[in-house]
């Protein structure tokens, strides 16, 4: 179940985390999603995935989260893309930083984003990304690629 939210923007756990009291659940959760970055073989995910209609924010969840871990390498967070998503999207990288810390998993943080951010502003962002920027998003696919295949 997705995290409930007040018009006050209080973030409440989701359900599946809270019904366990083992505190190494998080640590599982947070397993699953790409948040080390430093073996130069695992990167955030591509741009071009959505999470829901939103380009560019699971990549950018991966990014602040590894940030938080110290686990970023060579990796910018937030960098001049995440910022320019994150201001069409009417968000700042604090109220972001504040939701990646109570949003424990990436069904908890498209709640947050699709409650907080109209969809008018997620369009403006993705057009944004991929007419202004898709120079960008064809070098991050074309470098990381390589880097997977061991190219």
């Amino acid at each position: 179940m997705a995290a409930r939210f007040d018009q006050h923007e209080t973030l409440r756990a989701p359900r599946v985390l809270t019904r366990s009291r083992n505190p190494l659940e998080r640590v599982r959760v947070i397993a699953d999603m790409p948040t080390d970055f430093r073996d130069g073989r695992t990167f955030p995910r591509r741009g071009r995935q959505p999470m829901g209609e939103a380009l560019w924010l699971l990549r950018v969840a991966d990014k602040g989260r590894a940030a938080a871990a110290g686990t970023i390498a060579d990796y910018i967070y937030p960098c001049p893309m995440d910022k320019g998503v994150m201001d069409r999207c009417g968000i700042t990288p604090k109220e972001f930083d504040y939701a990646l810390q109570r949003c424990t998993d990436d069904a908890a943080l498209r709640a947050w984003f699709e409650q907080r951010v109209p969809d008018e502003r997620i369009q403006s962002a993705n057009r944004w990304l991929l007419r202004e920027k898709i120079g960008n998003l064809d070098r991050q696919d074309v470098e990381e690629r390589g880097a997977r295949s061991g190219e």
